[in-house]
């Protein structure tokens, strides 16, 4: 067991040098070699592997399926330096899901989110959620990644944010406009009254500590309600990182609108947003009725074009 232990660090540490952060799936392996061991076995088969993933019964099956995805990633690349090991077969077990529709905000929602966090208590809820909501919606960024910035990270005389710690293990630098500078000033002078010694963060609770991202989103959650923004499908909620979508495509928006050239933004967007390929950003095309409508329009303008 002890070779498994090893092979799953140098599995975790190959992975993770490749920008990936395998948090949940380090949990899983290390509760899968707790598994073997209490089971007493000396390598990794599929029937146990199949076993272990479709604990504990009565979840929603997908769970099983994540489980053994996991498994299976490792079994596939310990089993290149151990023959005995057996990799269990793709599909054995569900892992399909609907991946959440886009809630795409309007100017007049995100106004009623911006009053509605306005009347926070006490006034550092207030400023911190106005300040975050506003980096959100004009700059694109990930929630996780706003509230991990440190105040280090937002240069004054350069008027960008540098962003650490991305989903894929980069860091980039997001150019921010005048206005939102002086906004980001004036939080900076709220937060002084407040802040813990020795606390980095940009964004900061009541208590002057670090704001956790679960503490957030619970907080935006009671702020779409008071600001009368309701679910419009079981599929389409608002959420915080939905902020990041409406950004997306309202950029192409006006892209399209403007008649500048997609194909060239959307690399720069793509950067912008800390995307690995365009490929990623394009997928917004979808979120939007109005960006598909638009697209149609510009090909069919080139084929006529073409056709004179």
């Amino acid at each position: 067991m002890t070779r498994l232990r090893e092979q799953a660090a140098n599995y975790l540490r190959l992975r993770r040098s490749l920008g990936y952060k395998l948090v949940e799936h380090e949990r899983f392996l290390n509760q899968f070699l707790d598994y073997l061991e209490k089971i007493q076995a000396s390598t990794i088969t599929a029937e146990n592997a199949l076993a272990w993933a479709k604990l504990p019964a009565g979840v929603n099956p997908r769970w099983h399926g994540v489980r053994l995805s996991a498994v299976r990633g490792f079994a596939l690349w310990a089993q290149a330096f151990d023959l005995d090991i057996q990799v269990p077969p793709a599909g054995l077990l569900p892992m399909r899901t609907a991946r959440a529709t886009p809630y795409l905000y309007s100017d007049e929602q995100i106004r009623a989110l911006m009053n509605a966090a306005a009347r926070l208590v006490p006034a550092m809820r207030s400023a911190t959620f106005q300040a975050l909501i506003g980096l959100l919606t004009v700059t694109g960024m990930r929630a996780g990644e706003a509230i991990r910035a440190d105040v280090a990270d937002f240069d004054l005389d350069t008027g960008c944010l540098t962003v650490k710690g991305t989903k894929f293990g980069k860091t980039r630098l997001v150019p921010l406009h005048t206005t939102v500078i002086d906004e980001l000033r004036g939080y900076l002078q709220v937060r002084s009254a407040v802040v813990l010694p020795g606390t980095t963060a940009l964004f900061i609770s009541v208590a002057g500590a670090r704001l956790t991202y679960d503490n957030a989103h619970r907080v935006f959650k009671k702020l779409t309600v008071q600001a009368g923004i309701t679910p419009r499908s079981s599929a389409c909620r608002p959420r915080m990182h939905d902020l990041r979508h409406s950004f997306a495509v309202n950029t192409l928006l006006d892209a399209y609108r403007t008649g500048d050239d997609v194909g060239e933004l959307l690399p720069l967007l793509s950067t912008y947003l800390g995307h690995t390929e365009p490929a990623n950003t394009y997928w917004y095309l979808h979120a939007a009725p109005e960006l598909l409508a638009l697209a149609a329009d510009r090909i069919d303008i080139h084929d006529a074009e073409g056709k004179r």
